[in-house]
This record gives C-alpha cells, structure tokens and sequence, in this order.
C-alpha cells in the first residue's frame, strides 16, 4: 500500500474546494505521496479536524466567510501544537503580505493555477516530510 498524505481544505465556496482537489490530483508531484482531503467549510470543522490529528497539510481560503483563511491560519497557528504547514489562497498578489502576518508557510493566488498551486503543495509536503523522517 501507498503512502497517503492528508490535506484540510478550508473554504465556504464548494468550487474552490473543487479547484485545490483538482489541481492536486492524485499526488501533486511523483516524489511525494498520494493525496487525501478533508474538506471543511467553517473554522470550527477545521479545528476539530485539527484536533483529531493525521493533517499533513491544511490550504486555507483566504476569502472564506464568515472567517477568512488568514484569520483562521493566524488561530491554529497559536492554538494548535505542532500546527500543519499552511498554503493560503489569496485573492491578489499583492495580499501576500497578510500571508506572512497570518503565519502561513506558502500562498498562491486564485483562481487556483494548476501548476503553481501544486508546486507549492508538493513543497509543503516534502519539508513535512523531511521534520518527521
């Protein structure tokens, strides 16, 4: 069997759920494992989620409502021990900065671009990887 990595997917929007399982795959690049989700479409779902273990990754909205991606990111960050490396969705270039505030290790733009979305993806996964070989 396999090894699969777990990845929490945040976002009120059904579609952009859509576009992060899309763009990933099966497994975002042949060096890393095969992908599963966990879908969450409010804060409290991803912290319980959280809370249960077994997350590699979480990819963050950071135009979900009521609570962006950022805030969420900004809570786990100091809620949650040993957090999961975070990829935050952000609406414009330009937001990268509130990235960095919320504490996330990687943003990418949206609408999702494949090849950047999975490059960053597969980035996380592998430093996750390297902390816990």
């Amino acid at each position: 069997m396999q090894p699969t990595a777990t990845v929490l997917v945040y976002s009120d929007d059904s579609h952009t759920r859509e576009q992060v399982r899309l763009a990933t795959g099966r497994r975002p690049a042949p060096d890393v494992p095969v992908v599963e989700f966990v879908e969450c479409a409010t804060p409290a779902a991803v912290v319980k989620a959280l809370d249960k273990g077994g997350i590699d990754v979480c990819v963050l909205d950071g135009e979900a409502v009521p609570m962006g991606g950022m805030g969420v990111c900004r809570q786990i960050k100091d809620e949650i021990f040993d957090c999961p490396p975070v990829l935050l969705l952000i609406a414009r270039p330009q937001d990268a900065w509130l990235a960095t505030w919320s504490r996330a290790e990687a943003a990418v733009a949206l609408p999702v671009d494949p090849v950047e979305f999975a490059s960053a993806l597969a980035s996380l996964l592998r430093e996750k990887a390297a902390l816990h070989a």
